[in-house]
Formats: C-alpha cells, sequence, structure tokens
C-alpha cells in the first residue's frame, strides 16, 4: 500500500513538474515529507528551501512575466534566449527551474542505484562512480560564492561536471558549458547552514546519501535518442530470424560481419553490445564454412543473438 502511495505521489509531483510549461507558474509539491530526507537534510532547512526561497522565486518570476508577451514560454524556451531577458527573469526562471530538478533528483529511499546504462556513461567519463562524486565535489567546494554543480549530458551524448553562479543553469545561452542537466546540487548556503552550518564539504559528504540514482537515471535516458534510432542493431533484430543454413546468402553473411565493424553509439555501448559483436561475426564464420552449423546448432546461435539484443533493448529503456 505504501508503495502504490509513493508512485501516487510521484506521479503527482512529475505532473507538478509540467508546469514549468505553464504560467502563472506554481509550487511543486514534493514526493516526500519535509522530514523524510533526515539525517542527511533537516526537515527545518527543507521547509524553508522549499516554502520560502523555491516559493519565492515562482512569485518573482510570476511578476515578471506579468503582461510580457513571452509570459507563456516553458522555461527551457526562455533559457535559449536569456540574453534578452531582464535579470529578474533570468534569476527567478533559473531559481525556479533548478530548485525543481534539485528536488526530483532527492529521496528518503535508500541505496539507489545508477542504471545499467548510466553506469556504463559514468564508468566511461570518470571511471567509477566514487571518482564521479569526488569531482562534483571538488568543484562545488572550489564554487566562489553561491551556485550550483552539475551532471549534464552534452551535445555529443557525453557526461559533463560543470558549475554555474547565481540561479544559472546550462540550459541557459549565457552559459559557457551548455548541455541537458540530469542532476544538480545547490550550493547556496540555505541549502544547508541551518545543519551544517559554514561546512559546505560535509553537506556535500551527506547529500549522496539521498540522491535518487533511479530518477537521474531516467533523466539520463530521456536526453538520448531512442534505441531504436541505431539503425545496424534493428537491422540485425530482422535479419537473424530469417536466417536459414541451407540458404545463406552472401548477402546475409556480408551483413553479419558489417555489424561488428558498424560503430555502436557511446550511450549505448556495454559488455551486451560488445558481446553482440562476437556473436555476430561467430554466426557469419560459420555460415562461410563448408560445413555448415547444424539446424539446431544454427537455432541456438540465432537465440543467443536474440536474447542479447533483447537485453540490451532493456537496458535501454
Amino acid at each position: 500500500m505504501k508503495k502504490k502511495l509513493s508512485l501516487i505521489v510521484l506521479g503527482i509531483f512529475n505532473v507538478c513538474m509540467l508546469t514549468w510549461a505553464q504560467t502563472p507558474y506554481q509550487l511543486p509539491k514534493l514526493p516526500y515529507e519535509y522530514n523524510s530526507l533526515e539525517p542527511h537534510i533537516d526537515a527545518q532547512t527543507m521547509e524553508i528551501h522549499h516554502s520560502k526561497h523555491h516559493a519565492a522565486y515562482i512569485k518573482n518570476l510570476n511578476t515578471a512575466l506579468q503582461s510580457q508577451p513571452y509570459q507563456n514560454l516553458p522555461l527551457t524556451d526562455l533559457f535559449k534566449n536569456i540574453s534578452n531577458y531582464s535579470d529578474a527573469v533570468r534569476n527567478n526562471a533559473g531559481g525556479h527551474y533548478n530548485h525543481s530538478l534539485f528536488w526530483s533528483i532527492l529521496t528518503p529511499k535508500q541505496n539507489t542505484q545508477p542504471s545499467i546504462q548510466l553506469q556504463n556513461a559514468i564508468v566511461k567519463q570518470f571511471g567509477t562512480l566514487d571518482s564521479l562524486k569526488k569531482t562534483m565535489q571538488k568543484q562545488a567546494m572550489s564554487k566562489f560564492g553561491s551556485g550550483w554543480v552539475w551532471l549534464i549530458v552534452t551535445d555529443k551524448y557525453e557526461l559533463k561536471i560543470t558549475t554555474t553562479s547565481n540561479q544559472d543553469n546550462p540550459l541557459m545561452n549565457i552559459v559557457e558549458q551548455k548541455g541537458t542537466p540530469i542532476l544538480a546540487i545547490d550550493v547556496w548556503e540555505h541549502a544547508y547552514h541551518l545543519k551544517y552550518q559554514n561546512k559546505r564539504v560535509d553537506y556535500l559528504t551527506a547529500i549522496w546519501n539521498v540522491i535518487n540514482w533511479e530518477e537521474v537515471s531516467r533523466l539520463y535516458r530521456a536526453s538520448l535518442p531512442a534505441i531504436e534510432n541505431w539503425t545496424a542493431l534493428t537491422a540485425a533484430k530482422n535479419l537473424v530470424p530469417t536466417i536459414n543454413a541451407k540458404n545463406t546468402s552472401n548477402v546475409t553473411i556480408v551483413a553479419l560481419k558489417t555489424f561488428e565493424t558498424s560503430p555502436t553509439p557511446v550511450f549505448f555501448e556495454s559488455d551486451n553490445t560488445k558481446l553482440l559483436k562476437v556473436k555476430m561475426t561467430e554466426m557469419a564464420l560459420a555460415l562461410e564454412n563448408k560445413n555448415k552449423p547444424k539446424a539446431d546448432k544454427l537455432e541456438l546461435m540465432k537465440k543467443e543473438i536474440l536474447d542479447l539484443i533483447s537485453k540490451i533493448e532493456q537496458e535501454n529503456k
């Protein structure tokens, strides 16, 4: 019952997040209680941060947009040309978006983990998850004054850590490093000073206990092209079931070999994609051989390949 209720609350929160694209903007209801993140983030900080600071950004944003021709633009559209708007719009639109994202990637749920897809990307870019955390913490500690530290997906679909000052974010056209945010950590003092005073490092260490890696993984997946866009995989999925040892053309064998040499998009790389290339080549070599595999052996090879394709698709949902 509790799990069902949590899903309902999370669904309501996600609907509220859609108000980023509506005016007047509204304060999203959190999918957890103010005290749910204790002892890592205390209830008083959460209540003030959400109901006072975030609410103020929304109120000021609605005021700044009132009667303006661009008042109905989604926040993400405002950010694309934020340099054209007033500081009031820039600061408060940023404050609303940044905090909404921040609440969504926090959770009282213990020990959430990155998806296989995100884990692979983290390992490729940073070596380990711990290395990612240390790098984000280092950049957050070196951020002078108020601001944010971000994990973003670049236009080349690579993970990158960056920081912004005040309420700027990587979607704005005025920042040096642009990208799609999937994880944000608030390093304004109001995010931690009641509990941690001036010990920013203690706050940055504690916050990893309440990061919602399931949501970060969902945001990462949403920032990438769909698995259906990997045409080589789709072609393999359609080709393999049609293969018959008694009637295999050179075109089929070439197609199997070509899969091995075709580039795998970096965001789909995994142990399963590497193994799939091996299995496709093994089948091509077996079909080239004068002593072609028997029907039962070929069916087993086909099943292994199709099972791998299914796993890859599952990893990238």
